[in-house]
C-alpha cells in the first residue's frame, strides 16, 4: 500500500517557535495525532465606567545592546526578561528538565488557581471596572517550560497569589477537549488552563495575536497591559521561572492598586457582570436552583441586558424545561455578541416552533451587520433548503450515458479524433470544427488507461484547439467546459474555476441543454471546479465580512450531490464537501456526507480522520473507543480496520491523559499497542507504520509512569519504544512530546533519585540512537525575531523611506 502524504505535526507556539499560521484558523481540532493510514513506511506524526488612565511606567533600563546567544541554542531572552533578571542561558550545571521539572500525575489533578477570564472583551471590561491591569498568559503543549507553567505553577497557591493583582486571560492554539459544552449545555472547561473552554483560549489567542504578539508566536509568554491596552512588559525566552515572578510584582509596582469586584451581591446583580467568577456563580445557581429561581435569573438576563450570558442561556436552551428554554431563546434573540451566533446555530439544530425558528433567524440576520458568521448562518439555512437553478441530475446522467454509448458504438469516422482533425484541415476557419476537435482531444486525454504523459499532451492540444475556436468566434458552455478542464490539466486553478463557472452558469447541466458532447470525466471535473469556485467565493465573502447569496450554497450542495453519485468520484471529493459543510455549521448534512464517504471508501485515511473527530465531538474518548470496537466486531478480519482501531486507541489514550485519567490512558495505550501488533501480523507490509505508532504508544505509557513516579517501568517502556522503532524517537505525539523528550525528563529524575542502574540502561538506550534523533527540534534552535526580520521587505528603489 502506498504511503499517503500526511499533515505536519501540530507543533504549537514555543519559547523558540513561530507557530504556523494554519493553527490559528477556526477549525474544529479533533484527533490527537495526525492523519495517517496503514503504509509500508512511517510518516510524520503526526458596563463599568472607564477609569482615568494611570501614569505610565517608568522608562525601563535599556537591555543589552547585543543580547548574548543561548549557550544551548535558541534565542536570547526578551528585553523585558533581561530587565527582570533573566540570565542569558541556563545556570551552570542545570539542564532544562532541572529548571522546568515536569508535573506529576497528582500535580495535573490539582485545580488551576489562576482565574482566567472567558474572553479578551470580558477581561477589558473587568479591567476597567477594577482598575487592574490585564495579564496575557500564552501557553503551548509539549514545550518544556509551558508544560511546567500549566502543570505546576498555575496550580501552585504561592504562585497564583502573584496573579491576583491582574485580570488574567490565557491564550493557546491547542484543543484539549473534543467540545466546549456537553449535550445538556454545561461547560467543558479546559483541563490544562482551568476556567476557560478550549474554544475560548483558542479564540483569545487569535485575537491577541493580531493585537499584541508582534507577529511572533512564542510560549510561555506573559504580557501585561494597562487600562488603555498599552503594553507594560512582555516576558519570554527567560531562562528561569524567577524572571516571570519578578515581573509579576515589579512590572506593576508603579500602578495604583486596583479595586477587586465585590462578591457580596445578589445573584441578579452578579448576572450583570462579565467577570468569570460571577459567571460561574450564576451558572452554578441556575443548575442547583428551583424552577422559580431559574426563571428569575433568565428574566434578569432578558430584561436587564448589561452583558450577554450565553452559557447561562445555553443551560436553559438544552435543559428539560420547555418554558425556560423558550424564555432563554427569547433572550438569545436579543444578544449582541459574536458568541451568540454559535449558540443560535446550535439552537437551530433542534426541532423548534416556526415562530421561534423565525425569531432566531431574524436575530442572526441582525447580527450579520457586525459578524459575518451570522450572515453565513442565515445563508446556510436558506441555501440548503433551495435547489440549484444550474445543476440538473438528469442532465448529468445523459452525459454519462452518451459517453459510454460513444465508447461502445460502431466507429463513426466523422466523429472520431482522426475525422475531426481532417475536418479542421479542410475548414481551418470553422469555429465549430475547432471546438469539436478540442472536445475529441480532451476526451482522449480523459480516457481511463491513457498514459499520463500522453494524456497531458492531448490536453495541451485540446486547449490550443479551444483557444483557436474562441479566436474564430466560438462561445458558450461547450467552449468554457473545455477551457476549464484543460486549464485544470495545466495546473491553472484560477482560470479553471473561472471557466467552470462560465460553463455551468452557461447551461452545461440544465435540462434544456441540446447536446451531450462533453466527456463524463470532463463533466465531473467541471462540476468539481464549479463547486470549488462557489466555495472560494463564500470563503472570500466571509473573510471580507460581506454577506453572500444563499444560492451559492445551493449550487455547492447540488454540485457535490452529483459528484457523490458518480462512480468516478473519490474520497477526496466527499471529504472536501464534508469539511466545507462542517465549516459552515451544517452538521446534519455534513454527517450524512461522511457516512457516505466511509461506506464507499472504507480505507480512506481522510475519512477516518474526520470520523475520529466526529466521534470525539459526539461522545468523547468513550465514543471513539466504542465506535471502532463496533466496526471491528462487524469486520474482525479487516486488517486495515485493525490498524485504524489501534490508531484510535492512541488518540483515546492522549485524551485520557489530558483529562488526568492515567489509569484509563494506560489501558488505551495497551489496546493500541496490541492492535498495531495484530495489524502487522495480518499484513506485514504495514509493519513499519504499525511499529512506528506502537513505539509512540510505548513512549506515551512511559510518560504516564514517569509522572506517577514508577521510574523502573517508565525506563522499560521508553527503551522498548526505542527498540520497536528507533526512528520514531524524535516524533512528537498528539501532546507534542517526543519519546526523546520523555527520556530526558526521565533521566533528570533518575539522576535526582540516584537510580544508577536504571540510569545506566537509559543512557545506553539513548546512546544507541542516531545522533540526529537526540538534537533539539528546529524551532528550539531558532530566534523567531531574526526570521521575522528576514521576511520583512527592505525598501526598494523609489520606495518611501
Amino acid at each position: 500500500m502506498a504511503i499517503v502524504k500526511t499533515q505536519d505535526p501540530l507543533l504549537g507556539a514555543s519559547r523558540r517557535l513561530v507557530l504556523p499560521a494554519l493553527l490559528c484558523a477556526a477549525a474544529p481540532a479533533a484527533a490527537a495525532l495526525q492523519d495517517v493510514r496503514p503504509a509500508a513506511a512511517p510518516t510524520a506524526t503526526p458596563a463599568a465606567t472607564q477609569e482615568p488612565a494611570p501614569p505610565g511606567p517608568p522608562a525601563p533600563p535599556a537591555g543589552p545592546q547585543s543580547a548574548p546567544r543561548r549557550i544551548t541554542g535558541g534565542a536570547a531572552p526578551s528585553e523585558d526578561s533581561f530587565r527582570f533578571g533573566s540570565p542569558p542561558s541556563l545556570p551552570q550545571g542545570l539542564s532544562e528538565p532541572d529548571m522546568w521539572p515536569a508535573a506529576t500525575a497528582e500535580g495535573w489533578k490539582k485545580p488551576v488557581l489562576v482565574p482566567f477570564q472567558r474572553s479578551f472583551d470580558d477581561a477589558l471590561q473587568v479591567s476597567r471596572a477594577t482598575g487592574q491591569p490585564i495579564l496575557v498568559c500564552v501557553n503551548m503543549d509539549g514545550e518544556i517550560a509551558s508544560e511546567h507553567w500549566a502543570g505546576v505553577r498555575y496550580r501552585d497557591p504561592a504562585t497564583a497569589k502573584l496573579f491576583e493583582p491582574y485580570v488574567c486571560i490565557a491564550a493557546s492554539v491547542y484543543r484539549h477537549t473534543p467540545r466546549d459544552h456537553d449535550e445538556e449545555g454545561r461547560r467543558v472547561v479546559c483541563p490544562r488552563l482551568g476556567s476557560m473552554t478550549c474554544g475560548e483560549h483558542i479564540t483569545a489567542e487569535t485575537e491577541l495575536y493580531e493585537k499584541y504578539f508582534e507577529g511572533l508566536r512564542i510560549s510561555p509568554r506573559h504580557i501585561a497591559l494597562d487600562l488603555t491596552g498599552q503594553e507594560l512588559y512582555d516576558v519570554y525566552f527567560s531562562w528561569d521561572t524567577q524572571t516571570v515572578t519578578t515581573a509579576l510584582v515589579k512590572g506593576i509596582e508603579h500602578l495604583p492598586p486596583g479595586r477587586p469586584l465585590s462578591r457580596d451581591l445578589p445573584l441578579a446583580e452578579r448576572a450583570l457582570s462579565p467577570d468569570v467568577a460571577d459567571r460561574e456563580a450564576i451558572e452554578a445557581a441556575y443548575v442547583a436552583g428551583t424552577p422559580e429561581a431559574r426563571r428569575a435569573l433568565l428574566t434578569t438576563v432578558l430584561e436587564r441586558r448589561a452583558v450577554d450570558q450565553n452559557d447561562l442561556l445555553r443551560l436553559a436552551i438544552f435543559g428539560l424545561d420547555r418554558e425556560l428554554a423558550r424564555l432563554a431563546r427569547a433572550a438569545l434573540a436579543r444578544s449582541e455578541t459574536e458568541g451568540a451566533v454559535d449558540l443560535i446555530a446550535e439552537a437551530l439544530k433542534v426541532p423548534l416552533a416556526d415562530d421561534e425558528r423565525a425569531l432566531l433567524l431574524e436575530a442572526a440576520a441582525r447580527l450579520a451587520a457586525k459578524f459575518p458568521r451570522a450572515g453565513t448562518l442565515t445563508a446556510v439555512h436558506q441555501g440548503l433548503a433551495q435547489t440549484s437553478t444550474f445543476l440538473d441530475a438528469r442532465r448529468f446522467t445523459e452525459i454519462e450515458y452518451a459517453t459510454r454509448a460513444r465508447r461502445t458504438a460502431p466507429l463513426d469516422y466523422a466523429q472520431s479524433l482522426e475525422g475531426r482533425v481532417q475536418a479542421t484541415e479542410h475548414e481551418p476557419a470553422d469555429a465549430s470544427s475547432r471546438l469539436a476537435l478540442a472536445e475529441s482531444l480532451l476526451e482522449r486525454a480523459e480516457e481511463p488507461g491513457e498514459d499520463h504523459a500522453f494524456a497531458r499532451l492531448f490536453a495541451e492540444d485540446a486547449r490550443a484547439a479551444a483557444e483557436a475556436a474562441r479566436g474564430l468566434g466560438a462561445a458558450g458552455w461547450r467552449l468554457e467546459a473545455v477551457l476549464a478542464a484543460t486549464a485544470d490539466w495545466a495546473g491553472d486553478g484560477e482560470a479553471a474555476r473561472r471557466h467552470a463557472l462560465a460553463a455551468v452558469e452557461g447551461g452545461m447541466l440544465t435540462a434544456d441543454a441540446k447536446s451531450a458532447t462533453v466527456h463524463e470525466r470532463t463533466a465531473l471535473r467541471v462540476v468539481t471546479l464549479f463547486a470549488a469556485a462557489r466555495q472560494r467565493a463564500i470563503r472570500d465573502a466571509y473573510r471580507a465580512r460581506r454577506n453572500w447569496p444563499p444560492e451559492w450554497l445551493s449550487d455547492v450542495n447540488a454540485a457535490y450531490a452529483l459528484v457523490a453519485r458518480s462512480p468516478l468520484s473519490t474520497d477526496g471529493h466527499l471529504v472536501s464537501f464534508y469539511d466545507f459543510l462542517r465549516w459552515l455549521g451544517a452538521t446534519p448534512r455534513a454527517n450524512a456526507v461522511l457516512d457516505e464517504a466511509l461506506a464507499r471508501f472504507p480505507g480512506s485515511p481522510e475519512a477516518h480522520d474526520r470520523l475520529r473527530a466526529r466521534l470525539l465531538y459526539e461522545g468523547g474518548p468513550a465514543a471513539l473507543e466504542s465506535g471502532y470496537a463496533q466496526r471491528l466486531a462487524h469486520e474482525p478480519d479487516n486488517q486495515d480496520l485493525v490498524w485504524y482501531a489501534g490508531y484510535a486507541a492512541l488518540v483515546v489514550a492522549e485524551h485520557r491523559r489530558r483529562e488526568g485519567d492515567a489509569a484509563a490512558a494506560l489501558v488505551a495505550y495497551e489496546r493500541g499497542i496490541e492492535r498495531f501488533g495484530l495489524a502487522a501480523q495480518g499484513r506485514p507490509e504495514v509493519s513499519t507504520t504499525a511499529d512506528h505508532f506502537a513505539a509512540l504508544g510505548l513512549a506515551g505509557r512511559a510518560r504516564l509512569r514517569l509522572e506517577a513516579g514508577d521510574l523502573e517501568r517508565a525506563t522499560d517502556d521508553i527503551l522498548a519504544a526505542f527498540e520497536r522503532a528507533p526512528n520514531a524517537a524524535a516524533t512528537p505525539d498528539g501532546l507534542n512530546i517526543t519519546p526523546v523528550e520523555t527520556a530526558k525528563q526521565l533521566r533528570a529524575r533518575l539522576e535526582a533519585e540516584s537510580k544508577a542502574e536504571l540510569l545506566a540502561r537509559l543512557v545506553a538506550g539513548l546512546d544507541a540512537l542516531a545522533p540526529e534523533l537526540l538534537e533539539k527540534r528546529p524551532y528550539e534552535l531558532e530566534d523567531p525575531r531574526q526570521s521575522r526580520r528576514r521576511r520583512e521587505p527592505t525598501p526598494g528603489a523609489g520606495a518611501p523611506r
